[in-house]
C-alpha cells in the first residue's frame, strides 16, 4: 500500500518543486511623478530560456492576466525590434487600460531593455531593464521600471497600492513565467530568434 501511495505522490511532489521561483526583493518608489521599481527573482529555469520568455512579447500574454494583447513588432528604422502591450487593470476603484508600444534593445542572455515611445504609449516615460545572470541552477532576473503615466494616479496610495498588487499577483505570474521558461527549455525553442 505504501508504494501505491508513493507512486501517486511522488510526481505530485516533482512537478511542485520544479514550480520554485523565488520573489527575493521588491521595492517601489514614487518621486514627482515617477514611479521606480526594482525586483529581483530567481527562476528554477536556464538562462538562454528564461531570457527568451522575457525577450518576446508574445510570450506575455501566457503568464499574465493583467496583459490583455501583446506582440513583438518589426524592426524600427534604426533596425530596433519593436513591442506593444496592453494592459487591463484595476487598484482599488480605479481601472485602466494602458497601452506601451516602442523599441528593444537587447544583449543576448544578459540584458534587455525596452523604451514606451511616449507618443504611441499611455507613458509620458516607460523605461524597462531585465538583466540575467545564472545562480544556482536557475536564473536571477533583476528588473528596473522606471515610469511616469500620461495619466493620473493618487500619490498617497499609488506605490502602496502597486506595491501591494505586485506582491499578490506576483508570485502566480512568476511560477507561469517559470513554467513558460521550463518548457522552452525542454523544446529548444531558446536557440531561436
Amino acid at each position: 500500500m505504501k508504494r501505491v501511495l508513493a507512486a501517486i505522490l511522488i510526481p505530485f511532489a516533482v512537478s511542485d518543486a520544479t514550480l520554485a521561483a523565488e520573489m527575493r526583493s521588491l521595492t517601489v518608489e514614487y518621486e514627482d511623478g515617477h514611479y521606480t521599481m526594482v525586483s529581483t527573482v530567481w527562476f528554477d529555469a536556464g538562462l538562454p530560456s528564461t531570457y527568451r520568455v522575457f525577450s518576446r512579447w508574445d510570450y506575455s500574454e501566457r503568464f499574465s492576466s493583467a496583459i490583455v494583447e501583446a506582440r513583438d513588432l518589426e524592426a524600427d528604422e534604426s533596425g530596433r525590434p519593436g513591442f506593444y502591450v496592453r494592459n487591463r487593470g484595476c487598484v482599488l476603484f480605479f481601472c485602466v487600460s494602458l497601452t506601451r508600444r516602442g523599441y528593444v534593445e537587447r544583449e543576448r542572455n544578459s540584458v534587455l531593455r525596452a523604451f514606451a515611445d511616449p507618443e504611441r504609449s499611455d507613458f509620458e516615460v516607460s523605461n524597462e531593464t531585465w538583466e540575467f545572470h545564472e545562480e544556482d541552477g536557475g536564473t536571477v532576473v533583476v528588473y528596473t521600471l522606471y515610469m511616469k503615466p500620461a495619466f493620473w494616479v493618487p500619490p498617497a496610495i499609488g506605490p502602496f497600492m502597486i506595491k501591494r498588487k505586485l506582491r499578490r499577483e506576483g508570485g502566480r505570474a512568476l511560477d507561469r513565467i517559470e513554467a513558460v521558461a521550463q518548457s522552452v527549455g525542454r523544446s529548444g525553442d531558446e536557440r531561436r530568434d
